[in-house]
């Protein structure tokens, strides 16, 4: 498509070190990054954290979050934190958690608040087996409302509350950076980049306005779009 950039790679490992690389760059940059969950980006993590010890000039953000605490398992902040941040010399100068502790109505308001003014200057996503992207579900209203952090109500295992950002903050993001694999992913990878744009499928949604959107894949996961 020719609104995404699609760099696909031969396996997993191989996807997350070009995105660690990208991380890593925008570490030493200095840039404003929005972190991801999952098991591809905790790879990136790690190997950014590697490639790039010093994080004091850049400043951290999540996507989205899950209402538990922060040491818990399905936490974003918690999986961030045991791969890339516990793996550092020197932390971001600013880190803006999510308190999903709060649960979701206090927790987006207040991160809403965070994000007031805030510049985004690279945005980390996964894309789910259904095509939702942070915790935006296909055909649901968050899509259509326009503040910075919304709450949100989970479609898949696990279902628990969540906050968001909303498509807006999303797409106001400079550069916008997808982290796919897996087979699982390869029809919502279809939908997403190689489809006209839907509300069934949230991720194709997301563009970058005024930037560079791409799609790092492995085979597996790149393996219905057409050549």
């Amino acid at each position: 498509m020719s609104d995404v950039e699609l760099d696909v790679r031969e396996s997993e490992e191989e996807a997350a070190a070009v995105v660690a690389v990208r991380l890593a760059r925008a570490a030493r940059d200095g840039a404003s990054i929005v972190l991801t969950g999952g098991t591809t980006p905790a790879l990136a993590y790690t190997d950014a954290a590697r490639l790039e010890s010093d994080w004091s000039k850049a400043v951290a953000w999540w996507g989205d979050e899950r209402c538990v605490p922060p040491e818990h398992e399905l936490s974003n902040f918690g999986l961030a934190k045991r791969t890339l941040l516990d793996l550092l010399e020197a932390q971001p100068r600013e880190v803006h958690r999510i308190r999903g502790e709060l649960g979701k109505e206090a927790a987006a308001a207040e991160y809403d608040r965070k994000l007031a003014g805030a510049e985004l200057d690279l945005l980390l996503l996964g894309v789910g087996p259904d095509g939702h992207v942070a915790s935006l579900f296909p055909n649901e209203p968050t899509l259509d409302l326009d503040g910075r952090a919304l709450p949100a109500e989970a479609r898949l295992e696990p279902f628990v509350d969540r906050v968001t950002m909303s498509l807006p903050m999303l797409c106001s993001a400079g550069e916008v950076l997808f982290l796919i694999t897996g087979e699982s992913k390869a029809e919502a990878v279809r939908r997403a980049f190689a489809a006209p744009p839907s509300r069934e499928t949230p991720a194709s949604l997301v563009r970058a306005r005024t930037g560079r959107t791409t799609a790092i894949l492995d085979r597996a996961a790149a393996a219905r779009l057409q050549a």
